[in-house]
């Protein structure tokens, strides 16, 4: 799996408690929905350090027309994911972004329960995926 740093959202970061991603990725209104053919942009969410002592996370993505993200529009939202199943390796099923950007993009992580003392997310936009399915 290939990440750009140009579309990254998340590198290695501490999700110790409810925050957006470090990055938020500008694109003109509307055009990051699809590449070319029609396709669906391919969005990788991935716990690569373990999570400790939260009850669950959940990852939201978020639209805004402006980079202070003043009013920010969440496309998709996943459901709480317990923090057993949150160990290294673990993606979260966003698989592709939603449809409705407005010209900046960021993820948003909710926290649930406890702050966490551990945990860290890469994520960010990727040519494809290198799997067909996820043992959830």
């Amino acid at each position: 799996m290939l990440l750009d740093m140009e579309t990254l959202f998340s590198d290695a970061q501490a999700v110790t408690a409810s925050a957006a991603s470090t990055n938020v990725i500008h694109t003109a209104a509307g055009k990051l929905k699809e590449i070319s053919f029609g396709q669906p942009m391919p969005l990788l969410v991935q716990v690569v350090e373990d999570f400790a002592t939260c009850t669950s996370v959940k990852v939201g993505v978020q639209t805004a027309t402006d980079e202070a993200f003043t009013s920010p529009v969440t496309l998709a939202e996943t459901a709480a994911v317990a923090v057993a199943d949150l160990k290294a390796g673990f993606k979260f099923p966003i698989n592709f972004m939603p449809k409705g950007n407005l010209g900046y993009t960021r993820l948003y992580y909710t926290v649930a329960g406890n702050n966490a003392t551990a945990g860290k997310i890469t994520a960010g936009f990727v040519a494809a995926h290198d799997n067909s399915y996820q043992d959830m």
